[in-house]
């Protein structure tokens, strides 16, 4: 895992929508315990200044949450070594990432 202030950034897309305020407030608690950094992005900014922001900061991963995904359970997750984008379950998205971050540590 390339050196990066943190493992994880999570964006928040409808900043204010209850439901996207609390199942980003879930997630982050779960990435947290799970011994992962994550940097929340809940500002108003628009989708693209957080993506670019994220990009910038060169974080590992992105896990994206907004009503659609949410609509089907489901939030986005980036890997930006590889720069591929899928979605994941948000009952399993914590385990994932928290399983991958641990891999990259171990490997390093």
């Amino acid at each position: 895992m390339p050196v990066a202030p943190f493992h994880v950034g999570l964006v928040n897309l409808r900043v204010g929508d209850e439901a996207c305020d609390a199942a980003c407030a879930k997630l982050y608690a779960e990435l947290e315990a799970a011994g992962v950094d994550v940097l929340y992005d809940d500002t108003p900014a628009r989708p693209g200044e957080k993506f670019a922001r994220m990009d910038l900061i060169g974080l590992p991963y992105q896990i994206t949450i907004g009503p659609r995904g949410l609509g089907a359970g489901e939030a986005e997750v980036k890997d930006r070594h590889t720069g591929e984008k899928s979605n994941a379950s948000l009952d399993d998205v914590a385990g994932e990432i928290a399983a991958k971050v641990k891999a990259a540590l171990d490997y390093a």
